[in-house]
């Protein structure tokens, strides 16, 4: 999505540097995942590529909105010269299956009221759980989208999404129970998340999102590099390969 100080995307890896292996920190929970495995070179242990036949939708029915998060999915994290964008790394995945789990249901955190107008450093500050928000804030997107342009928001050009996305992060979409520069935020850190997280959460599809960072993933040691008298490039791994 273009930026007003252009923001070019390899800085745009380094800006997001401290969301590598920190989705967790996010409240984002683990859901299951089957995995296909191969040998990883040096690392004593498989390196693994969840298998798009287990990657399925828990959470969203409809087509439309499942379209709709992917394509602003991907015009938040775009395919270009450096690599794969965000469906390509399978991140609208998964949102949808975090959205099915404890994160979509705001499992430990309370959320009762009364409610008032909190400050940013307050934390999640609505009634509504994660994935009521996020269905209300893809329909939001698709409601600017038919009334600015007749059309559904997948049918958009790339230039008409980012008008609505960007009107969104402002807080200029009709919402209720909440503002869309309240959601917007949330969308963009579950792409950056869905983009560097573990393939064991049914994201960062074949570890690419960590393979643009050169991120080495869940290595067990690096002991058999201790010796090396040569720069080592590691190759990523992923916690589903460990036995």
């Amino acid at each position: 999505m273009p930026d007003e100080k252009d923001i070019s995307r390899r800085r745009f890896l380094q800006y997001t540097g401290l969301v590598t292996g920190a989705a967790a920190a996010l409240g984002l929970s683990t859901v299951s995942m089957a995995a296909e495995q191969g040998g990883s070179a040096h690392s004593g242990h498989a390196a693994a590529t969840v298998n798009p036949l287990n990657r399925a939708r828990m959470f969203f029915t409809n087509e439309l909105d499942f379209s709709t998060l992917s394509e602003a999915a991907e015009r938040i994290f775009p395919k270009d010269e450096l690599g794969p964008g965000a469906k390509e790394l399978a991140v609208p995945y998964f949102i949808d299956n975090q959205l099915a789990g404890a994160y979509g249901y705001n499992a430990r955190e309370y959320i009762a009221g009364p409610h008032f107008k909190g400050a940013p450093t307050q934390g999640y500050q609505t009634p509504l759980v994660r994935r009521d928000l996020f269905k209300q804030g893809i329909l939001a997107l698709n409601n600017a989208a038919q009334e600015r342009f007749k059309k559904d928001f997948p049918q958009l050009s790339g230039a008409e999404q980012d008008q609505i996305l960007m009107d969104c992060e402002a807080g200029k979409l009709p919402t209720q129970g909440f503002t869309s520069d309240y959601f917007f935020p949330l969308l963009k850190n579950a792409v950056l998340a869905g983009a560097y997280a573990d393939p064991l959460y049914n994201g960062n599809n074949n570890m690419d999102g960590w393979r643009m960072k050169e991120y080495p993933g869940a290595q067990m040691a690096y002991t058999y590099l201790m010796t090396s008298e040569t720069f080592e490039k590691v190759p990523p791994v992923s916690l589903s390969s460990m036995e």
